[in-house]
């Protein structure tokens, strides 16, 4: 008996020969407009939004972003006025704002506490990297939080206020302590250039109560140094513990500028972030 093939069994292969070329062609019209699938996928990484704290400044993150454009990365490193947290995580919030597609948030040092407030209620904000950073709770400021645990010695680091015309006042390390307390891993020509180059704090941003944080929903990355002058590890381990850090890294013997210092280890930990778990619910 001849066996005849029903319409629709003509329709279907008609439709898959149909659906590979259509697929073939889009594949060729990828890499004639650049790349194929590699750029597919660079397009759909998330940006990593790099926020700077007290006594340092964008070009601290220099070796961080030269990694991760290396990877594909669209890097912004923004400048934190340091004025107050805020006043600060409403510009930085102004800066994710302007950003397309999801974004990975990063801070260091007080840089940290801005990003947890310029994160809350931002849905693109996938990850945020916690870098030798504070992760502060409601009500809590830097200043409380880096004398909750022993080992911190800025204080005897800092040079006399410097009064503000509007009122109030802004710290800076001294240049000769600028090292020992904040780069000592660091080669002494470049931590040398850190100190002319440091930018300061206000006093107020310091003391500032941190608002409701973002690192309640979204998930966390942490990373600091052993041998962090300004934040004791202890209060970075107490910190990311509580934030259910994803993954906490100890660089044994760095400084408070660990992403200067261990660049390479920074970079992939935030490659980490871009690839890890969505928010919480």
């Amino acid at each position: 008996m001849r066996t005849v093939s029903k319409p629709f069994d003509v329709t279907t292969r008609a439709a898959r020969h149909f659906g590979i070329a259509a697929s073939m062609a889009l594949a060729g019209a990828l890499f004639w407009l650049g790349g194929g699938s590699a750029d597919a996928a660079e397009i759909a990484k998330p940006t990593v939004v790099l926020v700077h704290g007290a006594f340092a400044e964008s070009a601290s993150w220099n070796g961080v972003a030269d990694r991760l454009a290396q990877r594909g990365f669209h890097v912004v490193a923004a400048a934190n006025p340091l004025r107050g947290v805020q006043s600060d995580a409403a510009y930085v919030a102004s800066v994710l704002s302007s950003i397309e597609g999801p974004v990975v948030l990063v801070g260091h040092s007080y840089g940290g506490s801005v990003a947890s407030a310029a994160a809350l209620g931002d849905p693109r904000v996938k990850a945020l990297v916690y870098v030798a950073a504070f992760a502060p709770e409601k009500g809590e400021t830097a200043v409380e939080l880096s004398n909750r645990f022993p080992g911190s010695t800025l204080a005897s680091a800092l040079a006399p206020p410097v009064k503000l015309p509007e009122g109030g006042a802004e710290l800076g390390i001294r240049q000769e302590a600028f090292r020992q307390q904040f780069a000592a891993d660091v080669p002494a020509k470049e931590a040398a250039r850190m100190a002319v180059t440091q930018r300061p704090i206000t006093e107020a941003a310091l003391g500032e109560a941190s608002s409701e944080p973002a690192w309640k929903r979204v998930p966390s990355w942490f990373i600091f140094g052993t041998a962090d002058k300004n934040i004791p590890a202890e209060a970075h381990r107490f910190m990311a513990n509580r934030a259910k850090s994803n993954k906490t890294i100890a660089v044994q013997g760095a400084s408070h500028v660990v992403m200067v210092s261990h660049p390479q280890a920074v970079a992939q930990l935030i490659i980490e972030a871009a690839d890890g778990p969505a928010a919480k619910p």
